[in-house]
C-alpha cells in the first residue's frame, strides 16, 4: 500500500510538472506562479481583478492537494511557484519549511478561530464539509446523517476520496470520526464506523476529490461526502443534486493561502494575500459565488444555507487533529487495506 501510495504521489508530481512545461520555471519580476486548487469560479473572481488592480501577471496551475503540496516539497531547492492556494493547517501544519513567514495586516480583521497563528498559513475561505445527494437516483433512501451511509441500499453507491492527499476527504473522515465518536475522534466507537462505512464504499474510493462530486452529479453514485462550493456550484447550473449538512455536525475548515519558501517575488506574493484577505474580495465573493469568507461581518448570499442551521461539532479541536493528522491517516489507511482483503 505504501508503495502504491509513493508510486501515486510521484505520477501525480509528474503529471503537473508536464503540464505546466517549460516556461513555469521561475516567476519573473512582476509576475507570479501561483499554485491552486481552488475552484475555477474563484480562481477567475480573484486573480484577474488582483492582475487589472496591481498590474502583477499571475500564473495559475490548478491541481488536486496532493499534486500541488508534493510539487512544492520537489522543488524546494529551486522553488518554481510563488504561491500555494490549497489546503488548511491541519494538512500543512508539518510543513512550515517550504513557506515564507509572513501575517498580513489584513489578518486583524478575520474571524475568531480563523487568524494566522503560525505566521505561515492565512485562511480565506471556509468550504464546510457536506454530502453531495443526486436527487435522481435517491428515490426514497433517507440521507441526512453518517448513520445513513451504512444503509445497505448505498452500498457501492457512495462516493469518497482519498484522505491521506486530499484535504477535502481527510475534513470528511475527521467529520466522520466526531459524528461516531460521540466527539472524540479517536473512540473505539468511531473506528468502528470507519471500518462499516469503508465496507460499503464497496472498495471505490476515488484518486481525487473532484471526482467525488462530478460521480454524484453525473449519475455514478447517490451520494458523496465532499465541501459546498462544488454542490452550490451544480445546483445553481441545473444539475439533479442537493447538498445536506449531516445532521451531527460538520467541519468548518479554514482553506489558506500562503507563500513559497524562496520565492524571488515576495512582495507581489504578500500583496496577493493582502488582496485575497481584503473587505473588498472577501465581500465580494461573499455575495456573488459560492463559498464562505472568513473575514468578520462579511455577509454571504440568499442561495447559501444560513450560518444558524448549520450544526457544527463543540467538541472539534483543530489544534488536537493537528497532533493526531499522521496516526488518523495511518490508521485509515489500514483500514483501507482491509476493507480491500
Amino acid at each position: 500500500m505504501k508503495a502504491l501510495k509513493l508510486s501515486v504521489l510521484t505520477a501525480g508530481a509528474v503529471a503537473i510538472m508536464a503540464g505546466c512545461g517549460e516556461s513555469s520555471s521561475g516567476s519573473g519580476e512582476g509576475e507570479l506562479v501561483i499554485y491552486t486548487t481552488r475552484s475555477e469560479n474563484l480562481n477567475e473572481a480573484v486573480i484577474p481583478n488582483f492582475e487589472k488592480e496591481t498590474g502583477i501577471k499571475v500564473q495559475t496551475i490548478s491541481a488536486g492537494t496532493g499534486e500541488v503540496v508534493t510539487r512544492v516539497e520537489s522543488e524546494r531547492n529551486n522553488p518554481q511557484g510563488d504561491i500555494l492556494w490549497a489546503a488548511d493547517v491541519t494538512m500543512l501544519h508539518d510543513k512550515t519549511d517550504l513557506f515564507e513567514e509572513y501575517v498580513s495586516p489584513e489578518d486583524e480583521f478575520m474571524m475568531e478561530g480563523f487568524k494566522n497563528t503560525t505566521g505561515f498559513f492565512s485562511p480565506a475561505f471556509s468550504d464546510p464539509t457536506v454530502f453531495i445527494v443526486n436527487t435522481d437516483l435517491v428515490g426514497d433512501i433517507q440521507i441526512d446523517s453518517f448513520q445513513d451511509l451504512l444503509n445497505p441500499e448505498l452500498k457501492g453507491r457512495i462516493a469518497f476520496g482519498d484522505p491521506v492527499n486530499s484535504s477535502s476527504a481527510f475534513q470528511s473522515l475527521v467529520a466522520m470520526l466526531y459524528a461516531a465518536g460521540d466527539g472524540d475522534p479517536m473512540a473505539d466507537e468511531a473506528w468502528n464506523f470507519v471500518e462499516e462505512f469503508m465496507a460499503n464504499l464497496d472498495g471505490k474510493v476515488q484518486g481525487s476529490s473532484g471526482q467525488v462530486h462530478k460521480g454524484v452529479a453525473d449519475g455514478e453514485y447517490v451520494v458523496g461526502l465532499t465541501w459546498e462550493d462544488p454542490v452550490i456550484h451544480y445546483m445553481q447550473s441545473g444539475a439533479a443534486v442537493d447538498v445536506v449538512f449531516p445532521t451531527e455536525g460538520v467541519v468548518y475548515p479554514g482553506q489558506s493561502v500562503q507563500i513559497i519558501k524562496g520565492t524571488d517575488n515576495l512582495e507581489g506574493a504578500k500583496k496577493f494575500i493582502d488582496y485575497v484577505l481584503s473587505e473588498e474580495v472577501q465581500s465580494r465573493t461573499g455575495m456573488e459565488l459560492t463559498v464562505r469568507p472568513l473575514r468578520d461581518n462579511i455577509e454571504v448570499a440568499d442561495y447559501m444555507t444560513p450560518q444558524d442551521e448549520i450544526s457544527l461539532f463543540e467538541d472539534y479541536d483543530e489544534d488536537y487533529i493537528i497532533e493526531h493528522t499522521d496516526e488518523i491517516t495511518a490508521r485509515y489507511v489500514d483500514v483501507l487495506e482491509q476493507s480491500m482483503n
